[in-house]
């Protein structure tokens, strides 16, 4: 394979070096992370969701160290060690699930076989060769969750653990040295957030839930000034007052801890926050699943209150909707297995996109988040406790260049355009919003402007008394496909609008004629049905026409809209035909 060289895994690019980009296409298709090839994968706008990244560059869900050595298809004995712990799990799982026989023999055998070939060229991740050799397993096994009874036990020491008077030492000790204070609010944030260190820290502490006898011995008021050595600095500056309230995505880790979790969200909600907690879409070991919680009457329970948003490609509006009304909201991450941004449900992707901060349980979190020189859009917060049981907790907080739109700010937007509608009305003009192509043509983004908006000018010109709105003129550096569609839905919304045209391709004719230029190839026969953005403005469209009956829709027929889909996930490009 080709030699390169670089100093961390955010250096890497595609279009440097042909033989670079082959080899970096060989490892995401033999990962089966590729989307061109494998459309069930994130498409990379949406990875742009969870990771910052620059257009050119190169993300692989492993750490910077671990990519090296896969790039290089070099088994280093760090490498090695890897692949034999993913090897020796899967073992465990199977000889603890299947008795001995030749349906057990045969499943190790093939995964053997599989194993091999990846230490023969390692360029496989070993949580992906771990999928990999678990799919078989469930396949060929039929046994849909063979950690089913463990987890529910789990769950069955951290209830009885959470309704002990060791507990109640633990967590709900008043601190008297705390209790001066000169404001009440400063109070109680101080005790906020000692309730929170607290939780989060007991929250890791693996035997309270893999052991009946785990408090046996232990000193409930020691254990809990263990705390007072630990930095909980981050929890300060990250829930300070002044901030506000937090729309927050909690990735918990594992059954038994998650009634933890779950008390470490109560609080959170009663401090004013949102959350919303995702968690695994099927087995991966003792991870709690959504099928558990229907299952287990103990999470059932614990889980009583929180709404359960099941479809794992809602839109921007639907799960904004969800958090406004549900402080928590309870999702699938669409995976069986680590954080693998390639493989993240649309809802988890846009749930992450739409927090302010990131709580992740578990040292995996700490591999795929901390231990990569990638940053990623939303501040982290990743806590666990490791082998040999001391707390852990790391802050990374979003790149300075990263730009959140909150909702807030979206809509301030709309309802400034919105207000322009209704002065403009005021004046007797009549007021046409014009839907066009703008991104569904790939790599033509800046034609496609440039057509928009001259013929939009070309209108102005031509039309005495009418505000027309071009969506070209209202973008923001920064804003994606899902920001412009909530804004616009908005303004459409609005009961202003007396006329909205669609760009046909007379208009894109016209408007290459009146740049002095020939229609391209690219752009011969295209207009708004060739869009998805159109296709689902078109059916905005219809559905305020059904309020507003005096609503002239001009443009292509309606039905000639229906053979596309929603538009791409926080692209400008579109998504393909049918399906």
């Amino acid at each position: 394979m080709p030699d390169f060289a670089y100093d961390s895994a955010r250096e890497i690019r595609y279009g440097k070096d042909p033989a670079l980009d082959a080899l970096l296409l060989h490892f995401m298709t033999e990962n089966g992370l590729e989307h061109s090839i494998d459309p069930e994968n994130a498409t990379p706008e949406q990875i742009r969701f969870v990771v910052s990244l620059d257009e050119d560059a190169f993300y692989a869900p492993c750490g910077d160290w671990m990519l090296h050595f896969l790039l290089k298809a070099r088994l280093d004995d760090s490498l090695k060690r890897e692949y034999a712990d993913q090897w020796r799990l899967l073992v465990r799982t199977v000889r603890a699930a299947m008795p001995a026989g030749p349906g057990r023999k045969r499943i190790l055998q093939l995964c053997r076989y599989k194993f091999r070939m990846v230490l023969t060229t390692p360029i496989l991740i070993p949580s992906r060769l771990l999928k990999r050799m678990l799919t078989i397993f469930l396949a060929l096994s039929g046994i849909p969750d063979p950690y089913f009874e463990k987890k529910r036990e789990k769950n069955r020491r951290a209830k009885t653990f959470l309704e002990s008077e060791f507990f109640n030492r633990l967590v709900n000790i008043c601190p008297e040295d705390r209790i001066q204070c000169t404001r009440i609010t400063d109070l109680r944030f101080e005790l906020d957030l000692l309730e929170m260190a607290r939780l989060l820290f007991f929250s890791t502490h693996k035997p309270f839930w893999d052991d009946d006898e785990a408090t046996k011995g232990l000193d409930a008021d020691a254990m809990r000034h263990s705390l007072d050595s630990v930095d909980f600095s981050p929890l300060r500056s990250l829930f300070a007052p002044e901030r506000g309230p937090l729309r927050i995505l909690y990735l918990p880790r594992a059954s038994g801890g998650i009634l933890m979790d779950l008390k470490v969200v109560r609080s959170l909600l009663r401090q004013g926050h949102r959350v919303v907690m995702a968690i695994k879409e099927g087995f991966y070991f003792d991870s709690p699943t959504v099928w558990d919680i229907e299952s287990d009457p103990i999470l059932a329970e614990a889980f009583r209150g929180a709404y359960f948003l099941n479809n794992d490609r809602v839109t921007k509006n639907e799960l904004l909707q969800a958090i406004r009304e549900h402080p928590l909201v309870v999702i699938s991450d669409g995976t069986r297995e680590r954080f693998n941004p390639y493989r993240l449900s649309v809802t988890m992707a846009r749930a992450w996109k739409e927090c302010d901060l990131v709580l992740a349980k578990g040292e995996a979190y700490y591999r795929r988040l901390i231990g990569t020189s990638h940053e990623f859009t939303r501040d982290l917060l990743v806590f666990f406790s490791d082998e040999q049981g001391k707390f852990r907790m790391f802050f990374k907080p979003k790149p300075a260049h990263v730009r959140k739109f909150s909702e807030e700010a979206i809509i301030a937007k709309a309802d400034s355009i919105i207000a322009e509608m209704r002065e403009a009305r005021a004046q007797g003009k009549t007021v046409m919003f014009y839907s066009a192509v703008v991104g569904s043509i790939p790599g033509q983004v800046k034609t496609a402007i440039e057509v928009l908006n001259i013929f939009v000018s070309h209108l102005r010109s031509r039309m005495e008394g009418t505000y027309v709105i071009n969506p070209g003129e209202h973008f923001e550096e920064g804003m994606d496909a899902d920001d412009l569609m909530f804004m616009w839905e908005r303004v459409q919304r609005s009961g202003l609008l007396n006329v909205w045209r669609f760009q046909t391709h007379h208009d894109i004719e016209m408007s290459f004629e009146l740049m002095g230029k020939k229609v391209p190839p690219v752009w011969a026969g295209k207009d708004a049905t060739y869009s998805t953005g159109c296709t689902k403005e078109m059916q905005i469209a219809l559905s305020v026409q059904k309020r507003q009956p005096e609503l002239q829709i001009i443009g292509p027929a309606p039905e000639k809209f229906l053979r596309r889909r929603e538009y791409g996930v926080g692209r400008f490009s579109d998504v393909v035909v049918g399906g």
